[in-house]
């Protein structure tokens, strides 16, 4: 689908991108194409150079058919995040207009643009699957060159973010129905088996002997058992590893805590964190990084019938702690607890789980911001840096004693699961924290960022794929 050439205006293209500034001198072979009228067509209004403004205009001479001028505005508009969204609106834009030739002269844009694009085209192109009787029509993808000099190996880490972010998006949007944690399971071995990750699923059984009574309690209402999920990626000889824990609760009913009518509906993404696990590791089967990481998901559903945990129960969790019940639909939690304990089994030096855990998450920060929990103010800051290239928001939320001794406050155990509503997005992660000890460690909530309620310049509505490319940069550029 891609390859790659030197910029010559004179060879034969359907549509060549071209990136156009306010400032900018005209390249006189692109001024040939239009028999010297560049400067006049921006003069008249008919060519824009404004921020982000899309123009498509006929060719005068010259071989190639059209281009496709971005408008730059002045040069310090620029931004990653511009630039990204500005390839976003092209591949939106190539894909409807059905464009077949296209070539990017990614030298008008800015360094790094080729990795830039095809993260871009990757993610902006992307449909969400749908069930209806009438199949979607295949689309012949396009041959797109990009112009000057450009390694491959740029192109290939856009792509490979690109596609992680996409498995992460579909994974999401599957209604609870066909994605249960035993398909959810069949998927992450298929995963693994195409990019040679060791993995390992843990049944029901083995979770009993375990003694993982935490996620064990979740799923005591459903008909369907649960999977503990594991994946390897090892790309470093002697190194510890990094853990990425996801939340895979298929579906939530909240339990006996039952959810509203209208809550109730979408709860089939809160399996969030999980997709964002299998998009990580998508990406990092495609880009092989030099770190080993362990990612581990603990799915099931949380349903109500007859055997359904409850409020007042007293559950015990792998690592011995007792929980005090006061919430099931705060179930996200202790499903993670024991995934959390499992992964301190590989001694790993940072534990990193991620959740579609809490309504508070949306209150506190909305819907562009991913909080985040840690209790190691440097790993925060690798994160941070990370999502700043990504432009995935991050924002560190408090982690103070008085959060966490309301969480150990039961007068019948060590724990309870739901303190209460004020506070509630930190007392979720601060309950997370008690099974994390010592260990490095990264809490992040994507209840607000995993799904977005419009289409943007990098993806239809619907779910996002949020934290797999900053996750992916992060691991990436590990200096720890």
């Amino acid at each position: 689908m891609y390859q790659i050439a030197q910029l010559n205006w004179t060879d034969s293209y359907e549509t060549i991108v071209v990136g156009i500034g306010a400032a900018d001198s005209i390249d006189e072979g692109l001024d040939t194409l239009f028999a010297g009228r560049v400067k006049a067509l921006i003069q008249s209004g008919d060519l824009s150079t404004k921020t982000g403004e899309v123009t498509i205009l006929p060719t005068f001479a010259g071989e190639t058919t059209r281009v496709l001028f971005v408008g730059l505005g002045q040069r310090n508009d620029m931004t990653t995040e511009n630039v990204r969204n500005w390839f976003g609106k092209v591949a939106k834009l190539i894909k409807v207009r059905g464009l077949k030739d296209v070539a990017v002269a990614l030298d008008t844009f800015t360094d790094g643009a080729a990795r830039m694009f095809t993260e871009a085209y990757e993610m902006a192109t992307y449909a969400h699957p749908t069930y209806k009787s009438a199949p979607n029509e295949t689309v012949e993808e396009p041959t797109i060159t990009l112009l000057g000099d450009v390694d491959q190996t740029d192109i290939d880490a856009g792509v490979a973010y690109g596609k992680g972010v996409n498995v992460a998006r579909t994974l999401t949007m599957m209604p609870a129905n066909i994605l249960t944690a035993e398909t959810l399971a069949d998927y992450a071995v298929e995963l693994a088996k195409r990019h040679d990750f060791k993995y390992r699923i843990l049944e029901k059984e083995e979770m009993e002997g375990l003694g993982m009574g935490a996620l064990l309690a979740v799923n005591q209402g459903s008909t369907i058992p649960p999977k503990l999920i594991v994946l390897e990626y090892r790309g470093a000889e002697e190194e510890a590893p990094i853990a990425v824990v996801g939340k895979g609760v298929t579906f939530d009913t909240g339990g006996y805590s039952i959810k509203p009518k209208d809550g109730i509906v979408g709860m089939k993404g809160d399996m969030g964190g999980a997709a964002t696990v299998l998009g990580l590791f998508e990406t990092l089967g495609l880009t092989r990084p030099k770190r080993n990481v362990i990612g581990i998901i603990g799915a099931t559903d949380n349903m109500i019938s007859g055997d359904a945990f409850k409020p007042d129960d007293v559950i015990t969790a792998m690592n011995g702690k007792t929980i005090e019940v006061l919430n099931t639909d705060a179930e996200g939690r202790l499903v993670l607890a024991d995934a959390v304990t499992f992964a301190k089994t590989y001694e790993p030096k940072a534990i990193i789980d991620v959740a579609t855990l809490t309504g508070g998450v949306l209150v506190a920060l909305g819907t562009d911001v991913t909080g985040c929990l840690t209790n190691d103010d440097s790993l925060y800051r690798s994160l941070e840096a990370a999502s700043r290239e990504t432009n995935e928001l991050v924002w560190q939320m408090p982690y103070f004693d008085v959060f966490i001794d309301k969480v150990r406050k039961s007068e019948v155990a060590d724990l309870n699961n739901s303190p209460g509503r004020f506070g509630h997005m930190i007392f979720g992660g601060a309950f997370v924290g008690e099974f994390v000890g010592d260990t490095p460690w990264l809490h992040l909530d994507i209840a607000g960022t995993s799904e977005r309620a419009a289409a943007n310049d990098l993806g239809p509505k619907g779910p996002t794929g949020v934290m797999v490319r900053t996750l992916a940069r992060m691991i990436e550029s590990w200096e720890r």
